[in-house]
């Protein structure tokens, strides 16, 4: 009675969870994503807001903010086309995307789902040129349009409830939700789930020169950027207990993926 039981459970189950896979553009890996990509949009509307009224942009007129949204529209429209052309254009169904600088020492950069993007003043020495930039752009852009942070979400949720009564869970416990959403986009982590953000992290840098490369400039240039990263970081711990791939490992990484990216460079 027990099996007879179990098994329309977990067939189900393998049905409701086959409908959420999805394979991300230009590598082409399956993903799960149990969260409607709607939802975290709405979501990160609310959280890029509140973080714009704490840490005022740049104004427009500003030469770094000028250069940012240069940059930010290129990619934008060569990602956009790429998506729409090519059958992913669900991938980027309801961005609003925006683009702006703050001014802060901490060379950082990201993108919340929605194409909301924030470049810290202190990244742009790093950068040092609009290539360079376009190389840190089109990464972070990458981890919102392959919905990385979806998919740490998704973990987050498995592991909080077990994939039952998903939607239960994401309507009632809304302070769960928010906290898996700000885990989900770099604040706080476990060893459990650091393999997840590696890869992610190694597809970002991927899709990122592929992204700068449809925009019109050079992948080979994250050789050099990701050169000039590794030497501006102090000490850091070992690649197993880290979030981002080793600097060996990343470089030698985006140096066998340059013949790839280079398909896609068309020089403005």
């Amino acid at each position: 009675m027990k099996f007879k039981l179990l098994f329309p459970l977990l067939f189900t189950t393998s049905i409701f969870f086959s409908a959420c896979v999805e394979k991300v553009p230009i590598t082409g890996r399956k993903q799960v994503s149990l969260v409607a990509e709607s939802e975290l949009i709405t979501m990160s509307l609310t959280e890029y807001q509140s973080f714009l009224k704490e840490h005022p942009p740049l104004p427009a007129s500003d030469p770094k903010t000028q250069l940012v949204k240069k940059v930010g529209a290129k990619i934008q429209t060569a990602v956009t086309n790429y998506m729409n052309s090519n059958g992913f254009g669900n991938r980027i169904e309801g961005f609003q995307w925006e683009f702006n600088v703050v001014n802060d020492d901490v060379v950082n950069a990201w993108c919340m789902p929605g194409g909301k993007v924030v470049v810290y003043s202190g990244l742009l020495p790093v950068t040092q040129d609009e290539a360079g930039l376009a190389i840190v752009m089109g990464h972070e852009i990458a981890h919102a349009v392959a919905r990385h942070g979806n998919e740490r979400m998704s973990q987050g949720l498995l592991v909080q409830v077990g994939g039952l009564a998903l939607s239960v869970a994401l309507r009632n416990e809304t302070q769960m939700t928010q906290n898996l959403f700000m885990q989900s986009y770099g604040i706080g982590s476990t060893l459990g789930v650091l393999k997840y953000s590696r890869n992610h992290e190694s597809e970002g840098d991927k899709l990122g020169m592929v992204f700068a490369a449809m925009a019109g400039y050079d992948p080979e240039i994250a050789v050099s950027f990701w050169t000039r990263m590794a030497a501006s970081g102090g000490a850091k711990p070992p690649e197993i207990l880290s979030t981002h791939p080793s600097d060996e490992t990343r470089i030698a990484d985006i140096k066998a993926f340059l013949p790839e990216a280079k398909k896609y460079y068309k020089a403005n």
